[in-house]
């Protein structure tokens, strides 16, 4: 019997931070994530301080800009 074919690892976002054009998340189990900004409006269109006040939600499973009113799940980055 496979014992690790029953465990499910929550994959989470440890930290979040931006470049000109992507958006780069840092996950729990070392990967790290670039998105192209342009596949979020909301993100690609707002100030540089905007971006910044993020906070992870539900322990890293999603990130959120309320003062922009956006929401990502770590899981549909993936």
């Amino acid at each position: 019997m496979n014992l690790t074919a029953n465990k499910k690892i929550l994959v989470t976002a440890n930290q979040v931070w931006f470049t000109e054009d992507k958006l780069y998340v840092l996950l729990n189990d070392g990967r790290e994530l670039g998105i192209p900004l342009e596949w979020f409006p909301k993100l690609s269109s707002c100030s540089e301080a905007d971006r910044q006040k993020y906070r992870l939600i539900g322990n890293g499973i999603g990130i959120c800009w309320e003062g922009i009113d956006e929401d990502l799940s770590v899981l549909a980055l993936l």
